[in-house]
């Protein structure tokens, strides 16, 4: 009994030594080897990127002088127009109330020149025979002359009702002509559309769009952070969504004066002349990004950002430097300007000092993964 005891208690303590084994062995962890790194030369440009499209210098939209039904439309999107080229007809549908109130004038335009007719034909006679003064006939032959041209006017407006124009002339107000020339971007009404004629009340019944898409130009926003960078004449450099490794040159022209709030930020909406090639048809309304280099400082001493560490206190930068071996201190490091990878260093720190690489990790082991798997599965 008693040999078993023995051997029981040395079953528990081997037990117990191998599992302290295999603790401590899945437990360890290699010290990692920090490495260095050193300051470099590095050209950095501070740039800034504003989104937006690109879109006709002027667009114009054409509406018709008078109301009416759509009779014809003569033209597609995409087709080029020259200024005075026809675009559509109207056909007039006169307003009863007005044509009524024309008619009206009409009417009695002729009654009161029939009236100045018998009068003038009666004056004339006596003046002829002296027996009224000069005086007295040129007054009657004055208010004839009146009423004859108020019953022209008036037949005019009863014309101009009925059929839109006066004569019947080729440049008829019933027929919309382009008053620019270049491409038909849109026509947003068809055959038999109600059209409205432009007046200061409403704009209008737009019956085409027309732009020259020779002449573009980017409009896009920048940040209220980054606005006060700009200044007017710079160059911008235009990428196009929808053609790719192709990139346009531009000319900043306009900074807004007044921001607008864009999803709780303040935003300034810039725009720049485009310079177009021959290369590619751009379309109006491309989404666009446009770079505009700000500040650039060549071959100056930079660090790669991902060496930079941040006090949580602070809030400055500061980096490690190596002493000896695994050795190193902190020392603070004043920056310049960045591009988002270097950063251009001003002090702090100099081109011989190896900078500790601290955000280094080292590979799990084979045990450890299967460790961390086991642990996942479980």
């Amino acid at each position: 009994m008693k040999y078993l005891k023995y051997v029981g208690i040395g079953v528990l303590i081997l037990g117990f030594l191998f599992s302290m084994a295999y603790y401590i062995q899945t437990n360890s962890r290699s010290a990692i080897t920090y490495e260095t790194a050193n300051l470099s030369k590095q050209t950095i440009e501070e740039k800034i990127v504003a989104t937006g499209s690109v879109i006709p210098e002027d667009e114009v939209n054409i509406v018709p002088q008078i109301s009416g039904i759509i009779d014809e439309i003569f033209v597609e999107e995409g087709d080029e127009v020259v200024a005075g080229d026809l675009l559509a007809k109207i056909k007039v549908v006169p307003n009863e109330q007005a044509l009524n109130s024309a008619e009206g004038r009409v009417k009695t335009s002729r009654i009161v020149l029939n009236n100045s007719t018998k009068e003038y034909n009666r004056n004339k006679k006596l003046f002829d025979k002296g027996v009224i003064s000069e005086q007295d006939f040129n007054s009657i032959e004055l208010r004839y002359n009146q009423d004859q041209q108020n019953l022209e006017n008036a037949l005019s407006d009863l014309q101009i009702i009925r059929l839109g124009s006066v004569g019947g002339s080729a440049l008829t107000n019933t027929n919309v002509r382009s008053t620019v020339s270049g491409t038909v971007l849109q026509v947003p009404v068809k055959e038999g559309d109600q059209a409205i004629e432009a007046n200061t009340f409403n704009p209008g019944t737009t019956i085409a769009t027309v732009a020259d898409l020779n002449k573009m130009i980017f409009e896009g926003r920048v940040d209220e952070g980054e606005v006060g960078k700009l200044k007017i004449g710079m160059d911008l450099t235009i990428s196009l969504g929808a053609i790719e490794e192709k990139e346009y040159d531009a000319k900043l022209t306009l900074i807004a004066p007044k921001g607008i709030e864009v999803a709780g930020a303040i935003q300034f909406k810039i725009e720049g002349d485009v310079f177009l090639d021959n290369e590619y048809v751009v379309r109006a309304g491309y989404s666009a990004n446009a770079t505009i280099i700000t500040n650039v400082k060549k071959d100056i001493l930079s660090i790669n950002e991902s060496l930079l560490q941040f006090d949580n206190t602070t809030k400055k930068s500061f980096v490690e430097i190596q002493i000896s071996g695994q050795k190193f201190e902190r020392r603070d490091i004043e920056l310049g300007i960045s591009d988002g990878v270097y950063a251009e260093v001003l002090g702090g720190v100099t081109e011989k000092d190896n900078i500790k690489i601290w955000n280094k990790t080292e590979p799990l082991k084979r045990g450890d993964q299967e460790e961390q798997e086991y642990k996942y599965d479980n």
